[in-house]
């Protein structure tokens, strides 16, 4: 076994107990958002009996099993939610750093997809995306950009070239999706699609570019239309379509494979 293996395995899992330890404070955004309640200064408490919770009860993954999915104080069954959030971000970062290294791009990629998870269950429940969320992913970016683009002028000469070429796919990224969503939203009022969509294809093209945001699209648009036509079909789902979800189901896959897809696509057309 050769030493960096041997590192790998200590640092996999420290990697996936930090995503859990985000997703835990996730799961506290997506309840307190919608109702603009503070999301650091106030206790996590029981929404059943109101009980504010004891440490270990706030271990991501452990507490849930500590108190058998249940209020101790109420015996309120608690959401699967938890768990289940927590353990999604800690597999997502995890991934992102098999795929990218120890680098910036596994980081920023890591933080956007938490604040996508945010967005998808946020949405789905109000059909709004918080502001907040889509100026955090604007916020990304903007530091991806510069990561990208200055600090490899530390090391190498870096072509004007290069420079431009890669500000222009991602400057067109910003526009590319949201310049559509924002004619749709004034042409129908409102009424076809949210503000909260425009802007967040903005800031997401901005950190992807203009291929891997249409790619993103094209995911959350076929994973949109099959998931609410059945959700119509099983569950009697209305027409009305939260668009937010599918939109970072798209994104998220363009973090993580969509160099490979956009690869294998033009390679089967070449």
């Amino acid at each position: 076994m050769r030493l960096t293996d041997l590192g790998n395995i200590f640092l996999h899992p420290a990697i996936f107990v930090l995503g859990t330890v985000i997703g835990s404070f996730l799961n506290v955004c997506v309840l307190r958002l919608p109702q603009e309640k503070d999301i650091v200064k106030e206790r996590s408490r029981c929404l059943g009996c109101g009980n504010a919770l004891l440490w270990y009860e706030l271990i991501p993954l452990l507490g849930f099993c500590l108190v058998r999915g249940h209020c101790r104080h109420c015996r309120m069954r608690l959401s699967w939610q938890y768990p289940c959030i927590e353990a999604l971000n800690g597999v997502l970062y995890v991934w992102f750093f098999v795929l990218y290294g120890g680098s910036y791009t596994a980081l920023i990629y890591g933080l956007v997809a938490s604040v996508l998870i945010i967005i998808a269950l946020v949405d789905w429940r109000t059909y709004e995306i918080p502001i907040g969320c889509n100026i955090a992913i604007g916020v990304l970016a903007l530091l991806y950009l510069v990561t990208m683009i200055l600090l490899p002028l530390r090391d190498t000469p870096f072509e004007a070239a290069t420079m431009i070429s890669q500000l222009t796919t991602h400057i067109a990224g910003f526009f590319a999706v949201s310049g559509l969503f924002w004619l749709i939203y004034v042409l129908s009022r409102g009424r076809a699609i949210g503000g909260g969509d425009v802007k967040l294809m903005a800031v997401a093209g901005l950190l992807l570019g203009w291929q891997l945001i249409l790619l993103a699209l094209m995911v959350a648009a076929v994973t949109g239309s099959v998931v609410h036509l059945l959700l119509m079909r099983l569950k009697g789902k209305d027409r009305v379509l939260a668009f937010g979800p599918y939109l970072a189901f798209g994104i998220l896959v363009a973090m993580l494979g969509g160099e490979v897809i956009l690869s294998w696509y033009i390679g089967g057309w070449g």
